[in-house]
């Protein structure tokens, strides 16, 4: 039979906004009030930094740490799997215990799903995951020339900008290698061009980055179908391509156990209000990329990390004063941020309001050094504040 526990704050998941929902909330509860984070993984990655480790340039262990450390902060971690959630009674089943409590945050991101592309997962290999990185790795360092093609297999992913970058990364690593005049980039992309929802200027600018460096960009390409043993990408209406490696990008959904749960709305996402990040549940909210917010100009707002970061600050901080009775409401408002790597040391930088109307009002900055040393003081920053 299952037992039954009882506590303040339920965090589901382990990735950017779950840590920093538990961090604050274990900050500015009364000492208590149990905070729980439940997470299957035993540790925490730094998802920019997949990409370095896709070029050989970060370890797993350089990139990761233990999800345990944060019980040193008084944030008590279960690691199982979530069974079931019911938001209406605001309790989760994990490994047979239940948690039940007066606050729940959802914060379980989006799982990865080649198998929505018939062949796509033995065709090729996806830098989104430390699993995946290293086997890019491994295909890159038996690399002798060719086609190389990375391939974004849904219009929606996590990071806008990885795929952009990985390719300009790709580029310089094959420079280093001397491999690069024997080797044609070329980006597949399901979108109709970078970094959409940033705006057209944004957009504009960061093809001009990936087209300078003389790789191949070929937007508005829908694969629906990979032939491993042929090498061959087909594509709706677009007719069929080869390749010698193929890098991905793979299509995602929500967590099943999230969709069991009736949290998700029409578009497969939970729905939650643009500034409280509130479900239609009492007291459960989402944050990060399990959550779909509409904007404007008809996309929603990216699945991105510096998200996830601020929607569950914001969280945590209404959750504390509904609480405590103490402190002032707060509201995201749609600000974001991100570098963009081009390679040879060297990023650009782009931020801005993503809730501005008619369209987000981003500013793209040129690559500079300095932006590739920002983002790698980001990454060790984010590792030692956090843990």
């Amino acid at each position: 039979m299952a037992t039954m526990e009882t506590v303040s704050a339920l965090v589901l998941g382990g990735g950017v906004g779950g840590i920093v929902a538990a961090h604050r909330l274990r900050k500015l509860l009364p000492a208590g009030h149990r905070v729980v984070l439940v997470e299957r993984e035993t540790r925490h990655v730094f998802a920019p930094s997949l990409l370095w480790m896709m070029t050989g340039d970060r370890s797993l262990a350089s990139i990761s740490r233990p999800l345990a450390r944060l019980e040193r902060k008084g944030i008590e971690v279960v690691f199982g799997e979530i069974e079931e959630i019911d938001p209406v009674e605001r309790s989760a089943r994990v490994d047979g215990r239940i948690f039940k409590a007066e606050f729940v945050v959802v914060a379980l991101g989006a799982d990865f799903a080649p198998d929505l592309v018939p062949g796509l997962a033995a065709a090729g290999s996806t830098f989104f995951t430390p699993t995946g990185a290293q086997a890019v790795r491994a295909g890159l360092e038996r690399f002798r020339g060719g086609r190389l093609v990375l391939l974004t297999a849904a219009p929606a992913y996590k990071c806008p900008a990885a795929p952009y970058e990985a390719a300009m990364l790709l580029d310089h690593w094959l420079k280093r290698r001397r491999l690069r005049h024997r080797t044609e980039i070329a980006l597949y992309a399901a979108e109709p061009g970078p970094m959409g929802v940033a705006g057209p200027e944004v957009s504009a600018g960061v093809r001009a980055m990936v087209e300078e460096k003389g790789i191949g960009y070929y937007p508005e390409h829908q694969v629906v179908e990979v032939d491993a043993a042929a090498r061959l990408l087909k594509f709706s209406n677009r007719g069929d391509t080869g390749y010698d490696l193929l890098i991905y990008v793979p299509p995602m959904r929500s967590p099943a156990v999230v969709r069991n749960a009736g949290l998700t709305a029409e578009s497969g996402w939970v729905a939650v209000d643009r500034n409280s990040l509130a479900t239609r549940f009492e007291r459960v909210f989402a944050v990060g990329d399990i959550t779909s917010i509409p904007l404007k100009l008809g996309k929603p707002l990216p699945k991105a990390g510096v998200f996830a970061h601020a929607e569950a600050e914001v969280v945590a901080r209404n959750i504390a004063r509904e609480a405590t009775g103490r402190g002032a409401s707060v509201a995201f408002d749609g600000h974001g941020e991100c570098f963009v790597e081009t390679g040879g040391g060297r990023a650009g930088f782009g931020s801005g309001d993503f809730y501005a109307e008619p369209l987000p009002q981003v500013t793209l900055h040129p690559p500079t050094w300095r932006w590739h040393m920002g983002k790698v003081l980001f990454e060790k920053s984010w590792l030692w504040r956090w843990f």
